[in-house]
């Protein structure tokens, strides 16, 4: 579920034990946020046209008196716009929103910037001021989905968070961005969430449908999981054979099953977590997954299906070489904070064992269980094990007990207009996701942009995916 990164300077939370607390970090004097307001407006660096702010938030909607967090907002200058405010939102759970505002709006989607007052924000747990910072953690997986972190990774971050930990979820971000709404005087906004802000963007609409104009979900992660498996990921899994399969079929064809090639490699090799984490990234670099020389990494390294298939019949050498220069871990934490991905992700999730509220002690034998009775079928061309071994469900194994969020009040998305985007190359989102919510949007539409992976609007090499978000949002 990941984007792109500008790279921009951090505060740590480390700083706030020793006195010198970040923006975001939380203090004690709750303000009243009946009246809330955009404080400290100054010009966003490096991004003219656009004003940066401060909005206070509780830091718990539930109870305000525990105290407040500041969150960074960049809105557009034309306060005037003429079909009002757009809040674009981005994903992770972990990316900042203030440093994507003018690519998104100057260079990605000039044609809504004509008409909309792009707005943006730091979710809580990201960004220049506010990002959780987890050393090890981050070190360790950064912008990583898929790649497991170690339990001491683990624990050391929820050591550091202490009961903050679960004060980080989709709910209470639901909360900072009515808020938001509010400080900007607007009665309805259009919302545009990509990858993990699909999720923020549907459970606002559920929460508050009428302060919702719009919805463009981009890339799309469902907002409920009534099957209690979207944290094994195996949605993903499948779609592995499906996205290869169409890669190789691609003119000029490439003449063999590079879905097989994969679950071979996946029964006898000890590495098929660090492959499958390998595809998600690639996607990213190279959509046609055929490409040898796709940028970004060394010319002729490229082209990940040769690569299983050289790897399947003895040699390994391009496989491996991909794998070590796609090695996740290091992003800069202001740029993705691993530390609000793991507390977001464990807070809002359902595992194999309920929630973040279940006790340590059963969780592991319990992921076993799941373990032994999945079948073949809901995991190839991976297996079981590669299942039970990503990075949400062993970072989430480890974490201790934190308060669960709120479930959405209904599965159903409101009677709004609602875009749904989403390649149909997506690996981190894959397409079939984007169908299953669909059936939940009574007014919802998808548009399948072919030969695309993830996050269409900022990322799509051609335009028919922005294309349908200007004939949705300015028709």
């Amino acid at each position: 579920m990941r984007l792109p990164l500008i790279a921009v300077s951090a505060l740590t939370l480390a700083l706030a034990a020793s006195g010198g607390a970040p923006a975001a970090a939380a203090t004690h004097a709750a303000p009243s946020v009946r009246a809330p307001r955009l404080a400290d407006p100054h010009p966003c660096a490096g991004q003219p046209g656009y004003t940066c702010s401060t909005l206070t938030v509780p830091l718990d909607h539930r109870d305000p008196a525990k105290g407040t967090l500041k969150l960074q907002v960049a809105t557009g200058d034309n306060v005037r716009a003429p079909k009002g405010v757009l809040l674009f939102l981005t994903g992770g759970p972990g990316q900042p929103g203030v440093p994507f505002i003018s690519r998104m709006a100057e260079q990605r989607l000039p044609e809504l910037a004509k008409n909309y007052r792009f707005v943006t924000i730091d979710q809580r747990g990201t960004g220049e001021y506010g990002a959780l910072d987890c050393p090890k953690l981050q070190a360790e997986v950064g912008s990583s989905d898929i790649e497991p972190p170690t339990p001491d990774a683990v624990r050391e971050c929820a050591g550091i968070l202490g009961d903050r930990r679960g004060y980080y979820t989709t709910e209470q971000t639901v909360g900072d961005l009515d808020l938001l709404r509010r400080a900007l005087g607007v009665r309805e906004m259009v919302l545009d969430g990509v990858s993990y802000g699909t999720v923020t963007a549907a459970s606002y609409a559920v929460a508050h449908p009428h302060n919702v104009d719009k919805v463009v979900l981009d890339s799309v992660l469902p907002h409920v999981d009534p099957q209690h498996d979207d944290m094994l990921y195996l949605t993903s899994l499948r779609a592995t054979a499906r996205v290869l399969r169409d890669a190789c079929a691609t003119a000029p064809a490439c003449g063999f099953d590079p879905a097989q090639d994969l679950a071979w490699l996946a029964r006898h090799r000890t590495d098929p977590v660090l492959i499958w984490d390998m595809l998600v990234s690639y996607e990213f670099l190279d959509p046609t997954y055929r490409n040898p020389d796709p940028g970004g990494i060394p010319a002729g390294s490229g082209d990940v299906v040769t690569a299983l298939h050289q790897a399947r019949h003895g040699e390994p050498a391009r496989l491996d070489a991909l794998l070590r220069m796609m090695n996740s871990g290091g992003d800069p934490v202001a740029d993705y904070s691993s530390g609000l991905h793991i507390a977001t992700i464990c807070g809002d999730g359902q595992f194999p064992w309920g929630t973040s509220e279940a006790p340590l002690a059963g969780r592991e034998a319990a992921l076993q269980r799941v373990r032994r009775t999945l079948p073949a079928s809901a995991t190839w061309p991976f297996t079981a094990d590669t299942a039970v071994g990503d990075g949400f469900v062993q970072e989430c194994l480890h974490w201790p007990w934190a308060r669960h969020t709120a479930e959405p009040r209904t599965d159903r998305l409101p009677a709004v207009p609602i875009l749904l985007l989403n390649g149909d190359r997506d690996l981190s989102t894959p397409l079939e996701w984007a169908r299953e919510e669909l059936r939940r949007a009574p007014l919802g539409r998808l548009v399948v942009v072919k030969g695309a992976s993830h996050s269409i609007q900022n990322r799509e090499r051609g335009t028919q995916g922005r294309e349908a978000v200007y004939r949705f949002l300015n028709g």
